[in-house]
């Protein structure tokens, strides 16, 4: 086997597509995860915590360092930003949420889709209808 055709087979195969939907998906989702923290629970959080920004939480590693908000602090030199690492868990914790709820939803409804009842196979016909239909089909092929 080629490599080419190799590869065309893995490539080829269900589990690889659901992974590229689902990376595509994923990327997709981070912008609406990053505007829901940012744009939503962030002030949210901020006003709870008394008109606080994360975002520009910073701790200067030299003495250079004199400016108010982080933007302006980078520029200066070297600063260790935990506000946006703080914005950062927050965006993991709810995704993780999401996701979380959205596997417990599927397996929910895989759980129910299981449990649905079968439909029974027709019952096979009686014996001597069994045995006209071989002799009929019998006669057919002679």
């Amino acid at each position: 086997m080629s490599f080419v055709s190799e590869f065309r087979s893995f490539i080829a195969k269900g589990n690889v597509v659901d992974l590229a939907v689902g990376i595509i998906i994923g990327g997709a989702f981070t912008g609406i995860v990053n505007s829901l923290v940012n744009d939503v629970v962030m002030p949210v959080v901020s006003v709870v915590v008394g008109g606080i920004d994360f975002s520009n939480y910073f701790f200067p590693l030299n003495s250079a360092v004199t400016a108010t908000t982080l933007d302006a602090a980078k520029e200066q030199g070297a600063v260790f930003a935990y506000g946006k690492f703080l914005t950062v868990i927050i965006n993991f914790l709810i995704l993780a949420w999401i996701i979380f709820l959205m596997v417990k939803g599927v397996n929910k409804l895989r759980a129910a889709e299981e449990k649905k009842p079968v439909e029974a196979a027709p019952a096979p016909p009686p014996a001597d209808i069994a045995l006209l239909s071989e002799i009929r089909d019998l006669l057919k092929n002679r």
